[in-house]
């Protein structure tokens, strides 16, 4: 009876407190209108979403979460530094490219969007067979590593959370 009516409960929740925060008004009118969004908006879509994506580890996707805010923070000021301190033809910029294990495509946007939010990093193109991103990096020496840690440090995780 709950999945009928709310087929989606993380994205109405989502939904809701997105209202919430877009109208900056956390009345009672407008958190009530933000719940009637956040049941309504996935209720009409449902027909869109025919598989829900599977969370298989909850524990690895808090973890995920703390890496990613980590790898922020760090790339933050890595990238400062770089920008602050170099001269833009002394970077090493390049494009790289990276196979992947995901077959979800939930997982492989996640991954995409993680790379994208790590600042001087950005996912360029993901491949019509899903095999594989794009990606282009502000400063990198060893295209190989680069690739290594985003396996190592996302894809892994990814893959645990979703697969």
């Amino acid at each position: 009876m709950v999945t009928k009516l709310i087929p989606h409960p993380i994205l109405t929740l989502v939904v809701a407190m997105s209202w919430v925060l877009l109208v900056n008004d956390f009345s009672i009118g407008a958190t009530l209108l933000g719940l009637v969004l956040g049941v309504a908006i996935p209720w009409i879509t449902g027909a869109y979403w025919p598989d829900r994506p599977r969370i298989r580890s909850p524990r690895t996707m808090i973890e995920y979460l703390f890496i990613i805010t980590w790898d922020i923070i760090v790339s933050n000021i890595q990238v400062a530094h770089l920008i602050l301190f170099r001269r833009g033809d002394a970077l090493r910029s390049r494009f790289v490219s990276v196979p992947l294990r995901l077959r979800t495509p939930e997982a492989i946007a996640v991954l995409a969007g993680t790379i994208t939010l790590t600042p001087g990093t950005v996912t360029v193109d993901v491949c019509a067979d899903r095999t594989a991103l794009l990606v282009h990096c502000l400063e990198t020496d060893d295209p190989e590593q680069t690739v290594a840690t985003i396996k190592e440090r996302y894809e892994a995780r990814l893959m645990r959370i979703f697969e």
